[in-house]
């Protein structure tokens, strides 16, 4: 660095961050010389003291210097409990200057989801999705920041931020490249763990370079510092004994020459050897002297600023700390005059912050931690009942609530589940979660503890399912819960158990329970829900007589009720597996829905039944070749979770079902976007999920039918599709569609292995559809060489199974098979019977292969011009290629 002395005008805390505030200026100048610029991150990272509150403050006064509109946030060390405080904060000066049909308006479609999350709107009858409320807030800041551009975004002590700010802040900073908004955000280093930190890093890693690290002043621009605020004759053994005593930390550097100036010490070599006992008074255990010497009145005055944290009004600290109006004001003089607290900058203030702030975040801890430990819990169950009494809600009270020691108080209990309701409300369940551990602290009274286990297991449910298995287990092992709390409980925890990969665990669980009860609609509920996790397991041997007993509970249901329905779509998808006739699958499927739609209760984001019963019956429509109504369906998902907000694993599976219906459709080119939008939605939820495998799957099967095998490869490399697979049924058959990749990049050896593994599997589930589970055809392609005979008898096992399922897809495909592995005239025969099934059929890009194999197998140049059209249209370009070759070629065609 060439100066050591800041800008004239600048705070004493920017001495040698020139390079910093360059850095400020080229940002700037990039930010408001073109609206299409992208966006820029910058994460100022330094210990506590060392200056970033006073190098954003300078950025607000640059930047606003330009013309720029400027937001401002800041997290506090006892604000970290409290969702979405931080961007809340950073948003107000938009928000408020909005009328509500205005916010609307810029929001969109996003305002149900995350207004909410901001305090504009009254929050739904729905548990938000976390992960949909944390993209709506994404997509409202980019629509305010495109409105008010230039924009710079401040976020100050980024490490108390709440949780559920830094993972809206992870998710902004990725997506800066298209926005031209300035972000800077400020950091101490560590201070943050688990999932929080995770956040932290991801913003760092979208920096796009280094942080930029504030180190200590130098011993030169500590003595420049010294003498610009005592006077150029402060000697240099004076200034040298500063440095020494500070550590070149700014803040500490300032207020130990505030207290040299007001002791009116000499700054001279004489006088060096005061500075560290005038150092200990600026700091720590000397700050709360200096803060007893005013007496207990400002004392209590600060200690319950510090338990408030922010909106520090007087009238309200007055409350908590039990004194007159007069009274606080007289505090507040005191305190602001010991530099204690100050007036906000109105230049950051906003609305509701209060009439007060501590001067320095190092300040207001060393308050807080000095207050004796009894009475800080004893506060802050007070600021509890006066943050009630403000009419702030029970949610904003929890904070407080969280620090009382438990006392058998059955008022806080409902008040922490009150509080939990209204965080799950707005898409928080981390904060619900640590408000009904801390209602369990308490402990709840007998008659409700099993309800709190109940609903804390709800809302651990997706986040963490070991925990909300171990909450439901001792929620349904003790008294409390009547006959309908209890099945919702055994089915909730079959979720958990599905979700934490024991899916036979889940199965005996509601087998179990489901036998407690007497016939009636809790036990028909129960043996549905038994019946769907046996359905999708795909980890063990299908229990003896399981299909010949659903299939009599069926008969007897007419679709009365929603079980009865859940009933009939299980056994729809079961006779499906089976290979049953397609038109049975389709007439039980039919009896389950309401005048062609789905039955009240039994929507897409209904918790009682889940998403897996819905995909049952839309898959069942997919492979009967009822692409239409299966369509409908995967769209009204995908419309309902989007409108919802639910941009999580629902999503996820949405786009991934609808990558389905399009490959089966022969659309490949759009098959290939929705999915890999779908797995793009898994990666944010995590590997190894059975949505994860779906989006995988499917993906590299339409890679392989695009005939882009080098690519199908490479994203089964990169997203782990190999054994050991997922207990839970995938669809496309995991095991099926790798074995022909393995066939399609010459691994002929192991992808039979991995197909006869696959027919295997097939056997012991009693699964004989040869459509949806595809392992014969291409396991009777790879054997056709080597072992003719075994591939014969595949295929015509594979064509007796699709004789009897009866759709124009399977025997179409059963056909080509078998004309695969004739040669002559008999396979020109059964390759023209192929094209005629497959003319029919829904599945054009199947109708495309049979196509080409006829025009090859018949020399004909018109059918494989036929073939090569089809196959263009579906984005076939492995098969369009092929089919070009022979046509150039031109050997013996007619």
């Amino acid at each position: 660095m060439t100066d050591v002395r800041p800008g004239e005008g600048a705070s004493a805390s920017l001495w040698e961050r020139e390079d910093e505030v360059a850095a400020v200026v080229q940002a700037l100048d990039t930010l408001c010389g073109d609206r299409a610029s992208g966006g820029s991150l910058m994460v100022i990272r330094g210990e506590a003291g060392i200056g970033k509150t006073a190098l954003l403050a300078e950025v607000r006064r640059i930047a606003e210097r330009r013309g720029c509109t400027v937001w401002s946030a800041r997290g506090g060390e006892t604000l970290r409990s409290v969702p979405f405080n931080v961007v809340r904060q950073l948003l107000q000066p938009a928000l408020v200057s909005l009328m509500p049909e205005e916010a609307r308006e810029y929001l969109g479609d996003w305002y149900d989801i995350a207004g909410p999350a901001l305090g504009i709107a009254e929050p739904g009858e729905r548990q938000a999705d976390p992960q949909g409320v944390c993209d709506g807030l994404v997509a409202g800041v980019r629509r305010l920041a495109r409105r008010d551009w230039p924009l710079v975004l401040l976020i100050d002590d980024a490490h108390w931020a709440d949780q559920e700010t830094l993972r809206w802040l992870a998710a902004f900073a990725e997506r800066l490249d298209d926005l031209s908004v300035l972000l800077v955000v400020a950091r101490r280093p560590g201070e943050v763990s688990g999932d929080s930190a995770r956040y932290l890093e991801a913003v760092t890693a979208c920096a796009g370079g280094p942080d930029a690290t504030l180190s200590a002043l130098t011993p030169q621009a500590t003595a420049g510092l010294t003498r610009a605020t005592l006077g150029a004759h402060a000697d240099a053994p004076f200034c040298r004994e500063v440095w020494a005593v500070t550590g070149g930390n700014p803040y500490e550097t300032v207020e130990l020459l505030a207290k040299v100036r007001e002791s009116e010490l000499e700054p001279t070599e004489g006088s060096a050897a005061e500075l560290r006992a005038l150092n200990r008074s600026a700091r720590g255990g000397g700050l709360v002297a200096r803060l007893e010497e005013l007496g207990i009145d400002a004392t209590r005055f600060a200690w319950a600023a510090a338990i408030l944290g922010t909106g520090i009004s007087v009238d309200l600290v007055a409350k908590l700390a039990t004194m007159s109006r007069e009274d606080a004001l007289r505090c507040a003089e005191l305190l602001q005059g010991a530099r204690i607290l100050t007036e906000p900058d109105p230049a950051g203030v906003r609305i509701g912050d209060g009439d007060l702030e501590f001067v320095h975040p190092l300040i207001a801890s060393a308050v807080y931690h000095s207050i004796p430990d009894a009475l800080r819990t004893a506060m802050h169950g007070i600021a509890a009942q006066v943050v009630t009494d403000s009419g702030l809600g029970a949610a904003m009270a929890s904070r407080h609530l969280l620090q009382v020691h438990p006392d058998d108080d059955e008022e806080l209990v409902e008040q922490l589940r009150e509080a939990a309701r209204e965080h799950l409300a707005v898409g928080a369940p981390d904060a619900a979660r640590r408000c009904l551990e801390r209602a369990l602290l308490e402990p709840p009274v007998p008659e409700s503890h099993a309800r709190v286990l109940f609903e804390l297991g709800c809302a651990t449910l997706l986040d963490a399912p070991a925990t909300t298995i171990e909450h439901l287990q001792s929620a349904l092992a003790m008294p409390g819960l009547d006959s309908e709390e209890r099945v919702d409980a055994v089915v909730r925890l079959s979720q958990a158990l599905l979700h934490n990969d024991q899916l036979g665990e889940a199965v005996r669980t509601v087998e179990a329970e489901a036998a407690r009860h007497e016939d009636g609609p809790a036990k028909l509920r129960l043996q549905a829900v038994q019946y769907m996790w046996e359905g999708i397991h795909a980890g063990e041997s299908t229990s003896p007589g399981r299909s010949e007993r659903l299939a009599g509970l069926a008969r007897t249901c007419t679709g009365r009720n929603n079980s009865e329905r859940a009933l009939l779509m299980l056994r729809g998808f079961d006779a499906l597996l089976q290979g049953e006739s397609a038109e049975e699958v389709i007439e039980v499927c039919d009896r389950a829905l309401v005048n062609g739609r789905l039955a009240p209760g039994l929507g897409w984001t209904n918790t009682e039944w889940g998403i897996e019963l819905l995909l049952m019956l839309s898959n069942s429509y997919a492979y009967t070749d009822r692409l239409d109504r299966a369509e409908s369906l995967y769209n009204e998902a995908l419309r309902t979770y989007e409108t919802a907000g639910w941009s999580g694993g629902h999503l996820s599976l949405a786009h991934a079902h609808i990558g389905l219906v399009h490959r089966r459709r022969g659309r490949l080119r759009e098959a290939e976007a929705s999915l890999r939008e779908a797995l793009r939605l898994a990666e944010r939820v995590g590997r190894g999920l059975p949505l994860y495998w779906c989006a995988t799957s499917n993906l590299v099967d339409v890679l392989l039918a695009r005939g882009h095998v080098d690519e199908a490869w490479a994203i089964a490399d990169q997203h782990g599709f190999a054994p050991p697979y997922p207990s839970p049924m995938v669809m496309h058959d995991p095991r099926s569609v790798r074995g022909r990749l393995l066939l399609a990049v010459g691994r002929t050896a192991d992808g039979i292995n991995e197909l006869e593994e696959a027919e295997k599997d097939a056997a012991a589930r009693g699964h004989h559809n040869p459509v949806v589970l595809p392992w014969a055809f291409n396991l009777a392609r790879a054997l056709a060489t080597e072992e003719p005979a075994r591939a014969a008898q595949l295929a015509t096992d594979a064509r007796q199974q699709a004789e009897r399922f009866g759709t124009d897809t399977a025997i179409g495909e059963a056909l080509r098979c078998e004309a695969a592995l004739e040669t002559g005239q008999r396979a020109v025969r059964l390759a023209a019977q192929a094209v005629a099934y497959l003319e029919a059929s829904p599945c054009q890009y199947e109708h495309a292969a049979a196509r080409v194999e006829y025009g090859i197998a018949a020399r004909s140049v018109s059918e494989l011009n036929r073939g090569l059209a089809l196959a263009r249209s579906c984005g076939a370009d492995g098969l369009a290629e092929e089919a070009r070759q022979v046509l150039e070629a031109g050997r013996g065609l007619r």
